[in-house]
């Protein structure tokens, strides 16, 4: 924005100084005037004759006194101001950094805390924030590309396949382009699912927990009992406040994800809610291969995935818990990850109870 050019802060600091400093000057001149002339009970007594002869003396002393208090106050306000100014000054400098694409300054003031210093630390803060998020957006375009990219490489090969065979069975070439158009569309919805909630345009309701994750079991129990695992539900009534779509989203990602990363036979899977004064609670628990912290830290990041058997049928598109992590931030809520000691994931969605949250009970089956 093209503003005018006014006088710097510096000048307006100096020169307020300086005010104050002849203000002072002129009031402390002013009393010993009136000292000297017109107070005659301190032992000081004046004729008449004496008084004009003290005018004409302190008038001229005066004068110096406010020209050396002009000339030092211009000066030493000066200097003051450029002291106190000189970490904006460093701050301003930074700004301009940051503007210019470098985002890995930093300011680093030294010194004791002061309104300067939690400027500049807020100031770094905000810059390592927004320096992650910028190399996370790039990671995220980067693995997006080479993820929209490997469905249309294939379909390539198989149309330059087929063309180059004409006399190859058309039913082939038209089921494994249908499963890889499948999956880039599924890409593509996941995508936009993702930037949705990133945006957090929705509208809000009032929403369960416990009935989407009703839904989501009994959406996905054909998968599971596929698979031979196990699905239990139960807990509380969880109300809270969300968009319901994307709610039921992110249910039915972690339930899908608790199948997919499952134990090959025999595996289990545990959905449990809970209502708390302030939070609801959903927690997604599998069996599994064991997961270790390190890995389990990185598993909400875009297209991580855990364990080579995701590669199936059913593996989704690596965006799973990147999209629940999502969600969960758009409704301020918070996402843990946590490995069990005898193998699998716990995860655990907590998000603000509603004002009027029902009394829960349990038991439901």
């Amino acid at each position: 924005m093209d503003r005018e050019r006014g006088p710097s802060v510096r000048l307006k600091l100096t020169l307020s100084y300086t005010g104050f400093l002849m203000l002072a000057g002129s009031l402390m001149l002013v009393a010993g005037w009136l000292f000297l002339t017109r107070v005659s009970h301190v032992g000081l007594v004046f004729q008449p004759e004496y008084q004009l002869s003290v005018a004409r003396d302190f008038a001229p002393m005066a004068a110096v006194t406010m020209s050396f208090l002009l000339v030092f106050g211009l000066a030493g306000g000066w200097f003051l101001a450029g002291r106190i100014l000189a970490p904006l000054n460093r701050i301003t400098e930074a700004t301009r950094t940051a503007a210019g694409g470098s985002l890995s300054h930093r300011v680093r003031l030294p010194g004791r805390q002061d309104e300067f210093r939690e400027l500049a630390d807020a100031f770094d803060t905000m810059l390592g924030r927004l320096e992650a998020h910028v190399a996370e957006q790039r990671r995220f375009a980067a693995n997006a590309s080479h993820e929209l990219r490997t469905p249309l490489a294939i379909s390539k090969s198989l149309l330059d396949v087929a063309r180059a065979d004409p006399d190859r069975d058309p039913g082939e070439l038209v089921d494994r382009l249908h499963a890889v158009n499948t999956r880039a569309i599924d890409l593509t919805e996941a995508l936009l699912l993702l930037s949705r909630a990133e945006q957090r345009s929705f509208a809000r309701e009032r929403v369960d927990l416990s009935l989407m994750a009703e839904e989501a079991t009994e959406t996905l129990l054909p998968l599971a009992e596929r698979r031979g695992i196990t699905i239990e539900t139960g807990g509380d009534l969880t109300p809270t406040t969300g968009s319901p779509s994307l709610l039921l989203q992110l249910t039915m990602n972690l339930v899908h994800n608790a199948i997919v990363h499952n134990l090959p036979e025999r595996g289990a899977v545990h959905v449990t809610t809970v209502a708390r004064p302030r939070t609801v609670a959903l927690t997604v628990e599998n069996t599994g291969d064991q997961v270790t912290p390190e890995l389990a830290s990185t598993l909400t990041e875009p297209f991580q995935r855990g364990t080579e058997r995701v590669h199936t049928d059913h593996a989704g598109v690596g965006l799973g818990l990147a999209i629940v992590s999502t969600i969960t931030q758009a409704h301020d809520g918070t996402l843990t990850l946590t490995p069990r000691p005898t193998g699998g994931l716990r995860v655990t969605v907590e998000l603000p109870a509603t004002p009027a949250a029902s009394p829960s009970h349990s038991g439901r089956p």
